[in-house]
């Protein structure tokens, strides 16, 4: 086994030597100007992370948590939103707008598939009341990245709310929440910021806050009413995760001192790469093309292989990749490029999987 684990999972991922540095600092207290001066500096920065003017709140949960304030703050029982299901995390905002009381009218992408925006377009004029488009940027359990700006574009400017989980692809697929009328965007720390698990963030635009100020569903520890009151003090309303902010300045600064579009490119050359080499190593990509996310490649398990039993000694050996989920569950093998992976890291984790499945691929020849 290596020395330290190479994590090349699409959450959580490495965290950089700087980013622990800053973990590991004294502990201050939360209602403190100290505290407060932090707060505020990973506010603006977050504003240019995700692309808008608005301020991006901070949650002290998984993603999910900003998943569901998202949908309890935005929505109320009985109304209906159009949910872009092509993975398990489309498949999740469905699960938590059912657990709510809203009616979900799903639009069911096969998964691994470029989205049809045509089938979008005929379902939203089939349900002229639908008060939402939940989808997601890159779902992550597939590799497919969405094309948020032309779902939009097809949604038109005043129609339904549009929210997205760039859970996984924010910085490193392109995102430009208020150029792209993006009305909710709700991510999490352990992915592209390069933090571990704790932190999620949701910005929304001006209209989604008229659409809080209505809703009826609002939650009580996941209340964007109650976070932005208390975010206008600089302050949470609960005890936050002190230490993950005070690594979140640190990860901003790292990110914000390439540059988000630069951090795009980046991520979109190595991806490039990634998959560029897969395919000469001989193996079938699940997704490849324009669909294709820069933040997980996802590579199909050679016939008769046992794809849980090849994770299983890479991770023997300190590498760490992620299987399929759900329905690809031991089909495919996926690949983050996010955050802190550098090509030595991919290089490293593809040579591991050559050796692992050329024993595996005997072991089945032989019987």
């Amino acid at each position: 086994m290596t020395r330290e684990p190479l994590l090349l999972t699409p959450g959580p991922t490495l965290v950089p030597e700087t980013v622990r540095e800053a973990l590991g600092r004294p502990m201050v207290h939360h209602r403190t100007p100290e505290f407060q001066a932090v707060l505020k500096e990973v506010g603006q920065d977050l504003k240019q992370l995700f692309g808008t003017r608005e301020e991006a709140l901070i949650l002290t949960s998984s993603g999910t948590g900003a998943m569901e304030a998202a949908v309890t703050g935005l929505l109320s029982p009985g109304e209906k939103a159009l949910v872009i299901r092509g993975g398990k995390f489309g498949e999740r905002w469905a699960e938590i707008c059912q657990a709510y009381g809203i009616q979900v009218v799903p639009l069911d992408v096969p998964w691994g598939e470029p989205l049809d925006l045509g089938q979008l377009t005929a379902l939203l004029k089939a349900h002229a009341d639908v008060r939402a488009v939940l989808t997601t940027l890159c779902e992550t359990s597939t590799g497919v990245l969405f094309p948020i700006r032309e779902i939009r574009e097809a949604i038109g400017k005043a129609g339904p709310l549009l929210v997205v989980d760039a859970i996984s692809g924010l910085g490193a697929d392109e995102l430009q929440m208020d150029a792209w009328g993006v009305d909710a965007v709700v991510c999490g720390s352990q992915k592209g910021l390069m933090l571990p698990p704790g932190l999620a963030f949701a910005a929304l635009s001006p209209r989604a806050w008229e659409a809080v100020a209505r809703s009826k569903t609002s939650g009580y520890y996941f209340s964007l009413k109650r976070a932005r009151k208390a975010w206008e003090k600089t302050d949470t309303p609960f005890t936050p995760a002190i230490s993950l902010i005070v690594g979140l300045r640190e990860a901003l600064k790292t990110i914000l001192a390439e540059g988000v579009a630069e951090s795009c490119r980046r991520h979109q050359a190595d991806a490039a790469y990634t998959r560029q080499q897969v395919k000469k190593l001989g193996w079938t990509l699940f997704v490849d093309g324009p669909h294709a996310s820069s933040a997980v490649t996802s590579i199909r398990v050679p016939e008769g292989v046992d794809g849980k039993g090849v994770l299983k000694r890479l991770r023997a050996r300190g590498i760490f990749l992620a299987g399929g989920q759900g329905e690809l569950t031991g089909k495919i093998f996926r690949i983050a490029s996010m955050g802190a992976v550098t090509r030595a890291h991919i290089d490293t984790a593809l040579t591991a999987l050559a050796e692992e499945l050329k024993t595996a691929s005997e072991a089945v020849r032989h019987g």
